[in-house]
């Protein structure tokens, strides 16, 4: 399983950023693919997942309303729409793939299992 994110930049405050993600590798269809970040000097953390099952999508708290995860699976691509940037939102942003990820914790980083290279995100104020 590979992944390949994409589409990070420099942009201002407000602005709007989509960073994709290219999945190859997988062949069933019970799986998650999902968005993580970690600030500079700050923890990884998950901000978003889809399920490829039922396309159930999570959010979490700091990007709800603002984010939204998407897919193509016959691009075999899933997209984070990032609108209303702001400087918080910095960081290095991945994507990953999951094959046994919980719907009761979707954004837990240790259920995901193949990861993509980084991305950079930095909003200026």
């Amino acid at each position: 399983v590979q992944l390949q994110a994409s589409g990070g930049g420099l942009v201002q405050t407000g602005e709007s950023l989509k960073l994709s993600c290219a999945v190859s590798g997988i062949t069933g269809e019970d799986y998650a693919i999902g968005w993580f970040r970690r600030p500079p000097g700050d923890e990884r953390e998950g901000i978003s997942s889809i399920m490829n099952i039922d396309s159930t999508t999570y959010y979490s708290g700091s990007v709800n309303g603002r984010f939204t995860i998407s897919r193509d699976n016959g691009k075999k691509m899933v997209y984070l729409q990032m609108n209303a940037l702001k400087p918080e939102d910095t960081g290095v942003y991945y994507c990953a793939a999951g094959f046994r990820v919980p719907k009761a914790s979707p954004l837990q980083p240790l259920w995901y299992e193949a990861w993509s290279q980084e991305t950079q995100v930095t909003v200026s104020s």
